[in-house]
């Protein structure tokens, strides 16, 4: 293994080992200091073994052209890929959040990106979704839908799948952008869809389905009382969901039967995060809930000062969670307490990510925000690739 010395700033130094970054398939909870996609892992638990910041000390933040709306900044090789309003996708240094490259859509992003094998996913309101080379933003390839594309992409098994408001679900090579199969649903898709068992599991704006992942073909579907912007999370065999009925949901994920809906004072637009037997999500009621995932019995609430449609995040007993009263709040999992807050310019409605000790989530105000300190990232746990710290930027 390579180890090298990087300068950081006058007299710092810090020993970073490079590692190569997940696979495709990283599982549920897997030991990595990485989060590569929308809600961390194919399953959508938005868990992370990863420390998170335990103040609000910001690393640093970095200002796009537009906001940042429903976006999760991806972590991966110890750089931050995140897209913004202004149509511009940025990679950004993960210690210091020195923009590396930039790459321009034709529309502007709210889509997460999927970060695999070196290349990183993500669709735009330009109806197409992007492949490009993860190390310099040069374009591999783009496949064209028949609407905006807000969803999130997952990557397994080498194929990419993702839905668009044409109310298609797609699944295409992910080396080469080839079609393999597509499903239309009722409506538009939202939603960011989920894998686990070889099942695609994603909501459309009146229904959760269930897909063969290899053929497409419906194992099942079931339709809430009102629309979905939720994304699902599957856990256990069970799936977890929001919508605009202002209920939670815990459906069997073989059979499709509900197990138990829990009601909430708002929509939910809020994707569930599960970890520890305990569901975290948030309401348009300005309430964080925490329900337990066998009963969807009320464990805690939190409550905000506007509605939450970030989708929380959980490392460490700590939930991250941001609120369209511009505030980022970190809350104590067990008792929902609050650890710290931090308040930006204008709503916060992207998704955080952890990685390597560093929380990191976009606001409406245009900046990219990084919480936590450098003295978090030092090893034994850094996994930071010294071959993205040294590389120039490109714009």
């Amino acid at each position: 293994m390579l180890i090298l010395i990087i300068a950081l700033g006058v007299g710092g130094y810090v020993v970073l080992k490079q590692q190569a970054p997940p696979s495709d398939q990283d599982v549920p909870g897997a030991d990595v200091g990485w989060w590569s996609m929308f809600h961390h892992d194919l399953s959508h638990t938005g868990y992370s073994t990863s420390i998170g910041p335990t103040t609000n000390q910001t690393l640093w933040r970095f200002q796009t052209g537009n906001s940042i709306e429903y976006c999760t900044p991806v972590v991966v090789d110890g750089v931050v890929y995140v897209g913004s309003q202004d149509r511009m996708f940025y990679a950004l240094n993960a210690l210091t959040g020195a923009e590396i490259w930039r790459f321009a859509a034709n529309y502007s992003i709210k889509s997460s990106a999927s970060v695999a094998n070196g290349v990183v996913y993500f669709g735009s309101n330009d109806n197409n979704v992007y492949a490009l080379d993860a190390e310099n933003g040069i374009k591999i390839w783009s496949f064209q839908t028949g609407n905006t594309v807000y969803s999130s992409p997952i990557v397994v098994n080498g194929m990419v799948y993702f839905g668009s408001n044409d109310h298609f679900l797609y699944a295409l090579n992910a080396e080469s952008g080839a079609e393999i199969w597509s499903y239309e649903t009722s409506n538009a898709i939202w939603s960011s869809p989920a894998f686990a068992n070889e099942v695609v599991y994603v909501t459309s704006y009146d229904y959760v389905y269930a897909l063969n992942s290899k053929t497409g073909a419906k194992i099942w579907s079931f339709k809430p009382y009102d629309s979905i912007y939720s994304s699902p999370a599957v856990v256990n065999n069970v799936v977890y969901f929001g919508s605009n009925d202002g209920n939670v949901y815990a459906l069997n994920a073989a059979t499709g039967s509900k197990i138990w809906n829990y009601s909430t004072g708002g929509y939910v637009e809020s994707s569930p995060a599960v970890a520890g037997n305990v569901v975290y999500v948030g309401s348009d009621d300005g309430k964080v809930y925490a329900l337990d995932a066998a009963s969807g019995n009320k464990l805690w609430i939190y409550a905000t000062g506007s509605k939450v449609d970030s989708s929380p995040a959980v490392a460490n007993n700590v939930v991250y969670v941001g609120s369209c009263d511009s505030m980022v709040y970190a809350l104590n999992a067990s008792t929902g307490e609050k650890t710290w807050s931090y308040k930006t310019g204008s709503d916060v409605e992207s998704f955080p990510s952890i990685a390597n000790g560093v929380m990191y989530i976009g606001s409406n105000d245009c900046y990219v925000y990084a919480f936590g300190s450098i003295s978090v990232t030092q090893p034994p746990t850094s996994q930071l690739s010294p071959s993205f710290l040294l590389r120039p930027q490109f714009k």
